[in-house]
């Protein structure tokens, strides 16, 4: 499995190194009702907004599953206490009193 992560990892991080070195121009970024300008190379722009879309990506994802991981807790719960009512169903019976030893209403 590192083997894969490797393989998968290292020519990724070098094809980003490679378009980093690539696109060094300046660019000017405005954002148009606000009088807001930013001067910056064009790779951190793509890379910026590459990683805030997957960052969002991910949030709607998260919450899109929000009900699965809500059942999956439910499910667990149920599991769980059906399992201990197993186990004591199993668990062999204590010792038993005569009747002479209990006591009187």
């Amino acid at each position: 499995m590192k083997l894969f992560h490797w393989l998968v990892t290292a020519p990724l991080a070098l094809v980003l190194v490679v378009f980093a070195v690539s696109n060094r121009v300046v660019v000017t970024i405005t954002l148009w009702p606000f009088p807001f300008e930013l001067q910056t190379e064009l790779f951190l722009v793509v890379l910026l907004s590459l990683l805030i879309g997957l960052l969002l990506g991910l949030l709607i994802a998260w919450i899109g599953g929000s009900r699965a991981r809500r059942e999956a807790r439910a499910n667990a719960k149920r599991n769980a206490a059906l399992q201990r009512e197993i186990d004591g169903l199993r668990a062999p019976p204590g010792p038993t009193l005569p009747p002479t030893a209990l006591p009187p209403y």
